[in-house]
């Protein structure tokens, strides 16, 4: 059984609601259609006759209190909520959904702003990232062929901190969604040393705050990707690596990385690419790419569901 066959199956153990607030979307509409059919998850597909004019100001005004701060005015939260994706987000956050998918027509600044600020940030990790669940055909590699590439689509330089909680949330999405024990590889273009960079330097910096994070996780770096993924290179390069290239979550320096990898992976080795998948926040949200696929709208409605199981 491949790793998507492993994910419908998990879904459908135990039932949670999902919603699709991007109605308008033919490709939206059909992995509606299939998520029900085949009891994926509790799917609504939201469309503005579902809106009830007391909850949308009742949510606005929540929505204003918790930012008040923030230079934020009445006039302006009224426009957001013009947009259903809002109203959708602080249903979820008060549990009227487990979870929120959306992106096939938003960017990911809308998807990722609207989940931020209506889901809220989870205090023990206190930033937003994303990650992709990476299913590559006839591979050896990682868990046969299963990976969690990360961050792929938020975080544009990550620092040390930053770093080790995107490491951090990929390794609990990796156990909590594929039940695969994480092995996690902060990658480079050096393995130990071999180039001196600044980067070397944050990656350390990084790997030392993930152990004192969770020091039961395996993690190593800094490290060039075949000496992470490859033994036979490993054993050559870093013959001392806790993780003996047999990483299954990469962490990548930067977003630029991170995006031209999964990309790469997906086009090159022909790769089922499931994500953007959103971590960080309080409830389980998913970011599709606007150029996504029907089964990558249900691939991702359904790792959201065991997220939020």
């Amino acid at each position: 059984m491949d790793a998507i066959e492993k994910i419908r199956q998990r879904a459908k153990k135990d039932l949670k609601s999902i919603v699709l607030p991007e109605f308008d979307d033919k490709r939206v509409v059909e992995a509606a259609r299939i998520i029900k059919a085949e009891g994926l998850a509790k799917i609504t597909l939201f469309t503005p006759d579902m809106v009830e004019k007391k909850e949308k100001e009742r949510y606005i005004r929540e929505y204003l209190e918790l930012y008040q701060n923030k230079d934020i005015d009445q006039a302006a939260v009224e426009k957001l909520f013009e947009d259903i994706l809002y109203y959708a987000a602080m249903m979820t956050r008060e549990g009227k959904f487990d979870g929120l998918v959306a992106g096939a027509s938003h960017t990911t600044p809308d998807v990722v702003r609207a989940s931020m600020r209506c889901l809220g940030i989870d205090s023990r990790i206190t930033i937003i990232s994303s990650c992709f669940i990476m299913d590559v055909p006839d591979c050896p590699y990682g868990d046969q062929g299963t990976f969690v590439f990360a961050d792929c689509g938020v975080i544009p330089e990550p620092n040390a901190r930053q770093l080790s909680c995107i490491a951090f949330s990929a390794a609990e999405l990796a156990k909590k969604v594929l039940d695969l024990e994480p092995r996690i590889a902060f990658l480079s273009y050096s393995t130990k040393g071999s180039a001196r960079a600044k980067s070397a330097e944050k990656i350390a910096e990084a790997l030392a705050l993930l152990k004192e994070m969770a020091p039961e996780l395996s993690a190593d770096g800094e490290m060039q990707v075949d000496a992470a993924i490859v033994p036979e290179v490993t054993k050559i390069k870093y013959p001392d690596s806790p993780i003996g290239g047999n990483a299954n979550v990469l962490i990548f320096p930067n977003l630029e990385a991170g995006n031209i990898g999964y990309k790469l992976t997906q086009r090159l080795a022909k790769a089922r690419a499931i994500g953007p998948l959103l971590l960080g926040l309080n409830k389980p949200a998913s970011d599709l790419s606007r150029g996504c696929l029907v089964e990558d709208v249900v691939d991702c409605a359904a790792v959201t569901a065991i997220r939020a199981q």
